[in-house]
């Protein structure tokens, strides 16, 4: 699938964590860095998500803020 999101980050699923309607989903991203989602535990069983598969953070943001 192509999509218009240009902040793809590439990982190893590290944990799912369902509950109910929900899960959250952890990309190991490497060098100690993580990315976490929430997503329907649907989205879960729809995707056949397992920890330990390579999968992608997809980021499209129509905001981005910096704070220093």
């Amino acid at each position: 699938m192509t999509l218009s999101a240009r902040n793809r980050l590439q990982g190893t699923i590290a944990s799912i964590e369902t509950d109910g309607l929900t899960a959250e989903v952890t990309i190991e991203l490497g060098d100690g860095q993580h990315v976490t989602s929430v997503i329907t535990a649907n989205s879960v069983d729809r995707l056949e998500l397992e920890e330990g598969m390579e999968a992608s953070a997809v980021i499209k943001a129509t905001e981005v803020m910096i704070d220093a």
